[in-house]
């Protein structure tokens, strides 16, 4: 069949199953629009008021159902308003595919009206991408980006296909009537050639196993990688059986239940005392698709002392990365958890476990911020807020978060207890992240329970400061009627980069107070949502029934609460910069 390359585009992601694109048009891609148009009954276009909202749309899409994100811009500005969110899902290993126009062929590197090497900009931060040069290689490039993107460790991939492409004509041929050698391609199989190499042998659990049972107090450093790998369960099995505690990372959250009795909580600057000193006192750290990034590890040379490093992950690229490891196990943590426990339980008993009733007395140490003290005016307070709006959505809400003080409160409070119900910028840690990721969240929720409308209720925490960032994706959320409950810390500052001055420059606030507009209720009016304002906790009360209505009425729309705290708020526990993860401080007078 002859198409043009915008049909064949649109073909080859129908294929790959992509039932929604976030995106904004432009010139250069103005052929895929039309073609988009054309096919609207098949596949849906989401248009955000910006392009890197789409790549957060696109992100938090791909996190919330598991499926590989897809994310349209023009050239030029359109391209490079890409490249945060592009960041964000590479160093979050979510599974992207970007699609940019680009000015013709023949106006390639010649500084025509809106051009930009897209492909030389994105390179450090995609596994791969490709500019494409003939339309008969389209229908290929599209399954590789997605092969690319979703195999191994995921992450994001980025197709540049200039206009005149996208206006010729070529031979669709489906995927069912091309044999599959020419599908995966030599150049995608070269650059899958790393991961099929290097897998793990038998020997490798062996050693695994081994170094497993001469542990007394082992703790297993649960990230990222288990929820990717849907390996939650596989987790829960391999602690139970081993009786050691797990401390997760932000990336983590949701990998293993809060509540249970083994789980330690969050571990790193902003971790729990019991995760913390179970780090520091444990003489078996296992590691299980995490990456000991800075901000859980700190100074590496205290970190973890007195304990060897067992090592399971994806990537060969993380092992000895930032921690040396004693053992390493290199493949899909799906398959290497159970054949572990396999060799263990073959090899016999495992010895008793030698942590006694430490973690226990651990879990006991709570810093101030995690007091919910009464008093006469009832002020709100970040775990008031978090605990009751979860509360209010029920235990299948899926919480997204900004950057900055909300997002460790929200990690720190919201009982969340699967994964994928925990959607945050850990790597990146890019402000302005959280609507765009949110509106993806809502709509990938959607796509898993095949309805037409969210399956689990969404709620985006936010600062004052992140939002204005993001704040006129709003009309996304009003034009698409997308049930989403935003609640906003209003602190007028921002509040973690204050908190440091606080604590560290002698409190000089520079640049950090936010008493300016806009008025958040008032702007929400203007695009048409539901919004309220709270200063104590009946008022939030109030707020959240009528927003919770808003939400779950039929066509619901989405609901706005500006919950007004106090500026000088603390996310506690805290790791001063460059001190071993133990030295907390859990009090600010």
């Amino acid at each position: 069949m002859q198409f043009t390359g915008a049909r064949i585009l649109i073909e080859a992601l129908i294929e790959q199953g992509v039932d929604t694109v976030f995106g904004y048009p432009g010139g250069a891609v103005l052929f895929i629009y039309d073609e988009l148009y054309n096919q609207r009954d098949r596949i849906r276009h989401i248009l955000t008021s910006h392009e890197q909202h789409a790549a957060h749309a696109a992100d938090g899409y791909a996190r919330a159902s598991g499926k590989t994100g897809v994310c349209i811009a023009t050239s030029g500005p359109g391209a490079t308003n890409l490249v945060t969110g592009i960041a964000a899902a590479y160093m979050d290993s979510s599974p992207l595919v970007a699609i940019t126009g680009n000015v013709a062929r023949g106006l390639l590197g010649r500084d025509s009206f809106q051009e930009v090497d897209i492909a030389g900009i994105t390179m450090p931060i995609v596994k791969h991408n490709w500019i494409v040069q003939d339309v008969s290689e389209l229908a290929e490039i599209v399954r590789e980006a997605f092969l690319v993107a979703a195999s191994g460790r995921p992450g994001p991939a980025l197709i540049d296909i200039p206009k005149d492409i996208t206006a010729q004509m070529g031979e669709w041929t489906p995927l069912q009537h091309v044999h599959m050698e020419t599908v995966i391609s030599q150049r995608a199989r070269r650059l899958d050639e790393r991961s099929r190499r290097k897998t793990f042998a038998e020997s490798d659990i062996a050693e695994a196993a081994a170094l497993i049972r001469s542990a007394k107090r082992p703790l297993i450093y649960a990230g990222g990688g288990v929820i990717i790998a849907d390996a939650a369960e596989e987790l829960k099995r391999f602690a139970e059986t081993l009786h050691a505690p797990v401390a997760v990372s932000l990336m983590g959250t949701g990998c293993f239940p809060r509540e249970h009795a083994l789980c330690t909580g969050l571990i790193g600057m902003h971790g729990t005392v019991a995760s913390n000193k179970a780090a520091q006192t444990a003489d078996l750290v296992i590691a299980v698709g995490s990456r000991f990034s800075d901000r859980v590890t700190s100074d590496t040379d205290t970190f973890a002392t007195g304990a060897n490093i067992l090592h399971f992950d994806i990537d060969p690229a993380e092992i000895n990365k930032n921690v040396p490891s004693m053992r390493w196990v290199i493949g899909n943590i799906k398959e290497t958890l159970p054949r572990t426990l396999e060799r263990l339980e073959k090899d016999g008993q495992l010895p008793e476990n030698g942590w006694g009733n430490d973690i226990t007395a651990w879990k006991t140490h709570l810093p101030q911020t995690h007091q919910l003290e009464r008093n006469q005016t009832h002020t709100l307070r970040p775990r008031f807020i978090i605990e009751e709006t979860a509360k209010k959505l029920g235990s299948g809400a899926i919480a997204v978060t900004d950057v900055g003080q909300h997002q460790m409160w929200a990690a720190q409070f919201f009982p969340c207890n699967a994964p994928r119900k925990f959607i945050t910028s850990g790597g990146l840690g890019a402000m302005g992240f959280g609507l765009g990721a949110a509106i993806g969240a809502a709509i990938g929720a959607a796509i898993v329970t095949q309805t037409a409308e969210p399956g689990s209720p969404v709620v985006l925490f936010t600062g004052d400061g992140s939002f204005r960032m993001n704040c006129a994706e709003m009309a996304t959320l009003a034009a698409y009627r997308i049930p989403l409950l935003i609640v906003i810390f209003n602190n007028r500052t921002l509040g973690m980069v204050r908190q440091w001055q606080r604590l560290f420059y002698e409190g000089r606030y520079s640049e950090t107070t936010l008493d300016r507009p806009p008025d958040f209720v008032k702007l929400a009016d203007a695009y048409g949502i539901a919004a309220y304002r709270a200063e104590n906790e009946a008022a939030f009360f109030d707020a959240l029934e009528k927003a919770a209505a808003d939400i779950a009425a039929t066509g619901g729309r989405a609901a706005l609460i500006e919950a007004i705290i106090d500026s000088d708020e603390k996310v506690l526990p805290m790791v001063p910069g460059g001190k071993p993860i133990h030295e907390q401080i859990l009090h600010v007078i």
